[in-house]
Formats: structure tokens, sequence, C-alpha cells
């Protein structure tokens, strides 16, 4: 019997029309659709039966004023960086509210994505399982002259400051004090229209005033701030590795690049060569991997974790930066090769671990799902 597919999702979006089109390609049926608006709203009804995947609800305007708009009042605009820490209260509102409907079958556990969704209790999860990780402040940051004192304290002199609700970057900032006192911030958060407003272009900031500005105005927010940790690099540039890994194994992996610190493809990053990385890496390239797995195994109820892994000079060893929940929007990155996933976007390989027979069943040829292990 074939268990049928339904996505919460935004209709149209890219996450969505991927994931459809690796079902179809897999020869299963068309999944349906469970608008985000709808279940914000209330008035939603689920199809009868089978599973429901959960994809993020970001990059649709409505659903982002439903969540922040009540917050940001007037100055509410989609750009506006503030407002994260209610947007998380009502997405986690909405996912614990359908995991209570009877019937319902999640894909992934809103406990665990609410945890990956946080910084702060993510790091402290990965930190008690023994995940390499960034050193972090810990505790609550007030505002910029709170931040001051505490970084002082920890001797610390290069740090990123980030919501600790974000994501793709945004508000993200990396904060660097010299020798001198001199400060510099680097970030895509712009100063404009008395609000914090998230932009393409990375910009610095260079005086105190302006830093305490953007620090004061995402605190009330949650911030987690985590030492800067001196990247590998490739052809020049500052190199990172978003690893997504599928039922615990490692499946997909690319390498971004940029000549900022932060190194999100929106932002100016670029793809690099996993190749290269392969050859730089040479017997520690498994520990990277590895890196990651360790990092997903946190989160056992989750059918697929995005990794960042940040390896350190030399690509001998790696830290983890952050998991993601849904960091799987990798369009035309098949699976490494010899890996459980070659030849299958990030999309086909969740379907072929759900469609996979269990280790006591026979084979089957009806694309029969089973459920992820609780």
């Amino acid at each position: 019997m074939t268990v049928r597919l339904t996505v919460l999702g935004n209709p149209g979006h890219r996450r969505v029309t991927l994931f459809a089109a690796a079902a179809r390609a897999a020869g299963l049926p068309e999944p349906a659709v469970l608008p985000w608006l709808d279940v914000l709203r209330g008035r939603y009804r689920l199809p009868e039966g089978g599973l429901l995947r959960i994809e993020s609800p970001g990059e649709e305007p409505e659903v982002d004023r439903l969540l922040r708009g009540p917050a940001l009042g007037p100055g509410y605009a989609p750009t506006r960086v503030e407002g994260t820490a209610v947007w998380y209260t009502g997405v986690m509102a909405a996912l614990r509210g359908l995991a209570t409907r009877p019937g319902v079958r999640l894909l992934g556990d809103p406990e665990e994505i609410a945890v990956m969704f946080d910084k702060r209790r993510a790091h402290a999860r990965l930190t008690a399982a023994g995940v390499p990780v960034p050193r972090a402040l810990g505790g609550e940051v007030t505002g910029w002259e709170h931040l001051r004192e505490r970084l002082a304290e920890a001797g610390l002199h290069r740090v990123f400051v980030k919501p600790a609700h974000g994501s793709s970057a945004s508000g993200v900032m990396a904060l660097e004090f010299g020798p001198r006192g001199q400060l510099q911030a680097t970030t895509s958060v712009e100063l404009a229209d008395g609000g914090l407003h998230n932009s393409l272009r990375v910009r610095r900031y260079r005086t105190e005033r302006e830093v305490a500005a953007i620090v004061d105005g995402l605190a009330p927010d949650g911030l987690h701030v985590e030492q800067w940790i001196p990247k590998a690099s490739q052809a020049g540039r500052s190199a990172d590795l978003r690893v997504v890994v599928v039922a615990g194994r490692a499946t997909h992996a690319v390498v971004r690049t940029s000549a900022q610190p932060m190194t999100n493809l929106h932002l100016g990053g670029t793809r690099g060569s996993i190749e290269q990385v392969r050859e730089a890496a040479g017997p520690g390239w498994p520990a990277l991997l590895e890196t990651a797995e360790r990092a997903a195994a946190c989160f056992p109820g989750s059918p697929m974790v995005g990794v960042d892994v940040l390896p350190t000079a030399g690509w001998r060893r790696a830290l983890v930066g952050e998991v993601n929940a849904f960091g799987d929007l990798l369009p035309n990155l098949t699976g490494l090769p010899g890996g459980p996933a070659e030849g299958l976007d990030t999309y086909g390989a969740q379907l072929a671990a759900l469609t996979a027979p269990s280790p006591s069943s026979p084979a089957t040829t009806d694309h029969q799902i089973t459920e992820p292990a609780r």
C-alpha cells in the first residue's frame, strides 16, 4: 500500500515544487500541499492518512506579516530583521498544534525543530553530546553595553553575534575589536527608516553608535554569541561546508566560499569545489562528514538535518556552526560520489530513505513508505 505525502509549505515555492518533482521522479503520487497560511489562520483540513512533511514557512510575505506584523506594528516591512522571537513562537505553536491532531503523522519532530531554530539551545545540545562547536558566551545578552562587558570578561575579541531564531544570515554580525579598541562590524543589516533591514549587500560599520543600534535592536529577540573561528580557505576565499544528513548519513555537501565572513550564497558567496576540498583534507575528509553526522544524531526524530561545518585551516578538523531544520534547499546538487544518494538531489535522497524497505522486510516494488523511527 502506498502512503500519500502532504507537504506543509507555501504553494508554488521552490521547496514545494522541487520536492513534488522528486516525488514524481520516484514514481510516487503528487504530494498534496497544506498551506502555511491556512494553518496559521486555523482554517484547514488535513488529507486523510499519509505522512505530513514540514517545510519552511519562509519567503512568503503574507505568512511573514501574519507572524511578525503584530509585533512590529505600523513599521512592519518584510525586510525588517526584528521580530524573530514572535515569529518563532507562532511557528512552533502551529507545529505543536498539528502534532496533537488525531491521525497526523509528521515527518520531523516539532520539538527538535524548536531546538534547531534556537541557536542557544542547539549549541547547548551539541556541546552536551561532545560535538565540537565554537566557544559561546551562553546566557542572556541584554544589549550593546552588556555585550561589551561580557566579551571583555571572556577575553573574546572576534565573535559572531546572531539572532537566536534567525536564518539565512539575517541579522548576523561578525564583530571584531582591534588592539587599540578599534571596532568593526560586518553584516547585511542596513540601518534605515528607524529600523533594521535585511540587505543583500554586506556592509561594514565602524562607529560604536551604529553597532550599538544594531545590537540593541536585536537583543530583545534573543542573541547567540560565539567565537569567530578562522576557517579554511579555497582559492584565497574563506570556505565552509553545508552538509545534508539524511537518515543518519551525510549524503550531500556544498562548499561555500566568500571574501566576507558570511559565506551564504545569497550574500555573494559562491559554490566552491568539493573535489578540491577532498584533496586538501586527504585522510581527514571522512572525519569532516562524520562531524556532520554526529551533529545530526543529536536530532534522531528528524529525517533530514542540514549541518554547517566550519573546517579549520588545512581542512584537518572541523567544528559545527549551526544545524538547520530546513537546510536541504540546494538546487542542482546531487549526492556525494560513492554515497547512498549518488545521482539524487536532496529531496530524492529523502524519498529514497523513506521508501527503502526495513532490514527485516523483503524488498518491495510498490514504493511503500515506512515511518521514521521515533
